[in-house]
């Protein structure tokens, strides 16, 4: 797990698969086959996990912004779009 970013507003981590491709999973144990982006609207306290699709094209948009470093007013507004996504509220384990 990484933090990609933090601010007051977001945080956005990336999940990287739990599975080695050399190493067995354990019966009954969760494993994450794939990785995905988490993002937290701090202000709402709701969090929506993107895999599959969504996480590639989340991953291209990092990769364009490492080689145009945005403003964090456009980093926020882009997360704004995903937050409207949020269903799920952020519970701490």
């Amino acid at each position: 797990m990484n933090t990609l970013y933090d601010s007051d507003s977001f945080a956005v981590v990336h999940l990287l698969p739990d599975v080695l491709a050399d190493t067995p999973a354990q019966a009954g144990q969760p494993v994450l086959a794939r990785h995905g982006f988490e993002i937290v609207d701090k202000r709402s306290g709701k969090e929506v996990y993107l895999d599959g699709l969504w996480a590639e094209l989340f991953q291209q948009r990092i990769a364009a912004w490492q080689q145009n470093t945005p403003t964090q007013e456009e980093v926020e507004e882009t997360l704004e779009g995903y937050a409207e996504l949020a269903q799920n509220p952020v519970v701490m384990h």
